[in-house]
């Protein structure tokens, strides 16, 4: 273990307090093992029969007998935590009402940890060809090529490729593949801060230097990045992460989707000369434990990852980019409640790091901050190049006749034949997966639900299956009604992306369509593929959901077809509005990013509505200031504090009796001024055969609401079999 200075140390023997990844409400006390050990160290300890991870969290209380203390395992060969971290641990769980052990949780997913260094047998491409080329094989070799050298272990190359591992021990017989001995845990290739980028407009050098001198002066600081799309955002602020490089210091930057990491690698190899660590549930496992060791090491300079990689032992972090900030998908929506966007202001605060928010279309609270002077605001009003903004076209639906089982209108149908004949593409978005929402049965009526949840079960034709999108539960698509037997009477009602490509390859019956959503059974690299052949211009029209509207880049696409602009304002969600804007304008935003104009054509049943007229005018300014002050009338994020409190289990009225009682029992929040609203089944009101029922907790923007929830929940003793989950900062009303 190498000496660290800043870091207590305990003799052996000597009692410390151990914090574990069990469900445990407090520390553990132990007798630091022999050779002792640092506060911060990550140990292995044992309780009851088992043995656990650990880590040293200061020193032990004592107060009983010693002889019945046992004695740490040992510490694993990694670097301590950092008290700064310790203190981001903390404060997360504070905010989220989390308890510790769960928070160490997060900070410790990485497979093997208490595994010893070692070698392991990795294989790349040799010099030999295989003695005939199948599909399998070829995609094996495929996978290392796309990866420029890199090797893998056997079990990865299949994983990656799709492939059974006979493909790639026959492979190695043959000799096409070379095995090599490497350390189980490399470091990662040095990327060259100093390594030449693009060329920068005027606009963006001016904004680049702006967030360089930012990250430059090491101290902590928020910056909101809003560019318009195709201005080149990432290009700025990868000038700002190699500020960071240049100063010896650790990066990280969060990606909203995985689909957006393959893209983002090659531009970060291109502007540093080699790829980055990475961290999200696309990767293997093998690589997990090499990136959160490497972090730990100070061996990984840059990781892209999703909102857990904001809990890797970084040893000097001194940038967090934010893309696409606005994004939803930021939010952990189970097991920890939070928001990746706001905890990663935070951990920044407290290491002393530059925070950059990006985003064409940013979130209300990022938006009000920026005018409040919390974060500072740096605008890219124009398209990078030749690239202009699309033009926004509104088609009025109540002056087109739509035949049943149509969704797209002749007015638009003749913009997409225009641009199949200039051999340009046109993007059909709808925000729906699968073929149909809802599954009717004509004889009697009856709606094929979930037998688990309150929710309809959605067509995926493509599969020939029905699926809850709630629990994920699938069964057969039948042929007779479940409730009145008769045959033949199952209707589709509303459309999905399968049954509008349906549409699309009726109407447009010479044109090469091509369908993105996300429940797709695609693979990182089966994705990829994917998208490439069609920014090289292997389809002609693109279906497809909210994947296609963050960051992929089309350079043929010049026509954007909204199918339904208003489904997402339907519904009570106080996000409606700020949601809707978002993904339109997002959406919008993927046509003409090349040399050729873009036009967005939105078909709606209510244009003079504020939000579709917001959009067609392009007014940001004025949009995000009205529905600024609608929320700050009603007293709602961001201005004003806000708590979901849901309460599940197996017996509704036992359910209900709880939360009634929970209200009627709510002094230490009445103590505070908040309001109480419920309790109220919840908007999907069983899940997985659990009933819901939900509680709102409202109160002034300057309350700090969670001491009393603490105590509130303290006060309850509810049931074994019922759960109770505390939501702050809620995103979505579920």
């Amino acid at each position: 273990m190498p000496e660290y200075t800043d870091q207590s140390y305990f003799e052996a023997g000597q009692l410390v307090a151990v914090l574990t990844t069990q469900p445990l409400d407090r520390l553990l006390d132990y007798k630091a093992p022999a050779g002792g050990c640092f506060l911060g160290a990550y140990v292995e300890v044992p309780l009851g029969p088992r043995k656990v991870i650990g880590v040293i969290w200061g020193a032990g209380q004592g107060g009983y007998d010693p002889k019945k203390v046992r004695s740490v395992i040992g510490v694993i060969d990694v670097p301590p935590m950092r008290e700064e971290m310790q203190k981001f641990l903390a404060r997360v769980g504070d905010y989220t009402l989390t308890p510790l052990s769960a928070m160490l949780r997060l900070a410790t997913r990485a497979p093997g940890l208490t595994d010893p260094p070692g070698m392991r047998k990795i294989y790349g491409l040799g010099d030999k060809e295989p003695d005939r080329m199948t599909p399998a094989r070829e995609k094996v070799i495929g996978v290392l090529e796309d990866h420029g050298g890199v090797r893998f272990t056997a079990g990865e190359l299949s994983t990656l490729a799709g492939v059974t591992s006979s493909v790639v021990k026959g492979l190695m017989k043959q000799g096409v593949l070379v095995e090599y001995e490497t350390p189980r845990d490399l470091p990662y290739p040095h990327l060259d801060a100093h390594h030449a980028g693009k060329e920068l407009t005027g606009d963006q050098a001016r904004v680049s230097a702006l967030l360089r001198d930012k990250v430059g002066s090491k101290t902590y600081g928020t910056s909101l990045l809003k560019g318009v799309t195709g201005s080149g955002k990432t290009e700025v602020y990868l000038e700002a992460v190699a500020e960071c490089l240049a100063q010896g210091r650790q990066a990280l930057v969060l990606l909203p989707e995985i689909a957006l990491t393959v893209e983002f690698l090659d531009r970060v190899e291109q502007r540093f000369g080699a790829r980055p660590a990475e961290w999200h549930s696309g990767v293997t496992v093998t690589e997990r434990r090499r990136c959160w060791r490497m972090v730990g090491e100070g061996k990984a300079q840059l990781v892209v990852g999703a909102r857990s990689s904001l809990y890797l032992p970084f040893q000097n972090l001194g940038l967090i980019v934010v893309d696409e900030e606005h994004d939803q998908s930021y939010k952990q929506e189970d097991g920890v409640l939070y928001n990746a966007r706001d905890m990663a202001v935070l951990r920044a605060s407290i290491c002393g790091a530059s925070v950059v928010l990006a985003s064409a279309t940013p979130s209300l609270e990022s938006w009000a901050n920026a005018r409040a002077g919390k974060y500072e605001r740096f605008d890219l009003a124009q398209r990078f190049g030749a690239a202009e903004l699309p033009e926004m076209k509104a088609i009025d639906l109540r002056k087109e006749e739509l035949p049943s089982g149509r969704w797209i209108s002749d007015s638009l149908a003749r913009e997409v034949f225009s641009r199949l004949e200039r051999k340009e593409q046109s993007l059909l978005f709808l925000n729906r997966r699968g073929y149909a929402p809802v599954t009717v049965c004509r004889a009697c009526g009856h709606q094929i639900g979930c037998d688990d949840c309150d929710a309809r079960m959605v067509e995926h034709r493509f599969q020939g299956r029905l699926m809850c999108h709630q629990c994920g539960e699938t069964k057969p698509m039948p042929e007779a009604c479940p409730s009145c037997q008769v045959e033949g009477k199952l209707a589709a009602v509303g459309p999905g992306v399968e049954r509008l490509a349906e549409e699309a390859v009726e109407r447009f019956p010479d044109a090469r369509i091509a369908v993105l959503s996300s429940d797709m059974s695609m693979t990182a690299r089966n994705l990829k593929e994917r998208i490439k052949s069609i920014a090289e211009g292997e389809a002609d029209i693109i279906i497809g959901t909210q994947l296609v509207a963050k960051g992929h880049n089309f350079p043929l696409l010049t026509c954007v077809g909204v199918i339904d602009a208003d489904l997402g304002l339907q519904g009570s969600d106080l996000r409606a509005a700020e949601r809707t804007f978002q993904l339109i304008r997002q959406v919008a935003g993927r046509a003409g990013r090349a040399d050729k104009k873009g036009t967005a054509y939105i078909q709606t049943l209510q244009p003079e509505h504020p939000v579709i007229q917001a959009i067609l005018t392009g007014d940001e300014e004025e949009f995000w200031a009205a529905e600024a002050a609608q929320r700050e009338q009603a007293g709602v994020p961001p201005f004003g504090r806000m708590a979901g409190i849901v309460l599940s289990g197996p017996d509704l009225a036992q359910v209900f009796d709880v939360a009634q009682y929970m209200v009627r029992n709510a002094e230490p929040l009445r103590r505070i001024n908040a309001e109480i609203f419920g309790p109220a089944p919840a908007p999907i009101a069983r899940v997985r055969g659990r009933h819901r029922v939900r509680i709102l907790v409202k109160a002034d923007k300057g309350t700090v609401l969670q001491p009393a929830l603490a105590a509130w929940h303290a006060s309850i003793k509810p049931p074994n079999n019922l759960r109770i989950s505390i939501d702050i900062d809620p995103q979505t009303f579920y």
